[in-house]
């Protein structure tokens, strides 16, 4: 069905307008756009894993969300900036300018509808900064409107401590925490056969540098990996994904819970 991983009844787009327009509290209706991408993830894993994991995360938090607070999700934004993997085929990006537009123009449909909280729900590393431009912007604009910009991974979870110190550290592109939860979400999709361990090339290990996270700089994923993975993919398993999948899920329902209780006085 077109609502996926989202409870029916909790999809925008299987509202009405007649209903959107008779909606009770719409300054406290928690929106939030599920964004992901289409980009290569190895050999073992399929190309939409990023929206996936938003949209699964943010499917189970809606089914376990107290039914009296109001939030629907959008339909997942599939496309994101992703050149950093241009170079494996299948990758689709974004520019940075059409991601803003397309992103602004959402946001700005959701305020002329009533709605002042907007959460941008993304699972892409490559383009956080983005979000929260544009989140930025919007709410300068619309100084009633609460834009809020957050990645899956950032609420409360126990993923680092399924993983080894390594991959905690060095594992950021389709190794074990994305494998593992592919595996819990999308089991049928998962390759474990053509999984890799493959770790960034030339980063010593005290380097201040980092791929993501304190020191970051720009790269591009065909300089660090040949299989397209940046982690350990052999070591995943469904049990560490279902954990994994529950934390996130958990972070989540308190996440919209406190957006929606979360009010701002307007000068």
């Amino acid at each position: 069905m077109i609502h996926g991983f989202i409870p029916p009844e909790r999809f925008f787009a299987y509202l009405t307008w007649q209903e959107i327009e008779k909606m009770p509290n719409k300054e406290n209706v928690v929106i939030i756009q599920p964004i992901g991408a289409i980009e290569q993830h190895g050999h073992h894993l399929p190309l939409v894993v990023d929206s996936a994991i938003s949209q699964g995360v943010l499917g189970r938090a809606l089914e376990g969300l107290a039914p009296e607070i109001p939030a629907y999700a959008l339909p997942t934004l599939y496309y994101g900036k992703s050149n950093e993997h241009l170079d494996f085929p299948g990758t689709i990006s974004l520019s940075a300018e059409t991601l803003l537009r397309v992103l602004r123009e959402t946001a700005e449909s959701i305020y002329r509808a009533g709605f002042r909280k907007l959460v941008l729900m993304n699972s892409h590393g490559g383009q956080p900064h983005i979000l929260d431009i544009i989140s930025r912007d919007l709410h300068q604009e619309h100084n009633d409107f609460l834009v809020f910009p957050f990645f899956t991974w950032r609420v409360p979870h126990i993923t680092k401590d399924l993983m080894s110190e390594k991959e905690g550290k060095e594992g950021i592109h389709a190794g074990d925490a994305e494998t593992s939860l592919m595996l819990s979400l999308l089991p049928h999709q998962v390759k474990m056969e053509l999984a890799v361990k493959e770790y960034a090339k030339d980063l010593a290990g005290d380097s201040l540098l980092s791929l993501e996270g304190r020191l970051p700089f720009p790269w591009v994923t065909k300089e660090l990996s040949t299989s397209g993975v940046i982690g350990d993919a052999t070591v995943a398993t469904r049990e560490k994904g279902d954990r994994i999948l529950a934390s996130l899920t958990n972070g989540w329902i308190r996440l919209i819970e406190d957006i929606y209780k979360y009010s701002t006085s307007v000068e």
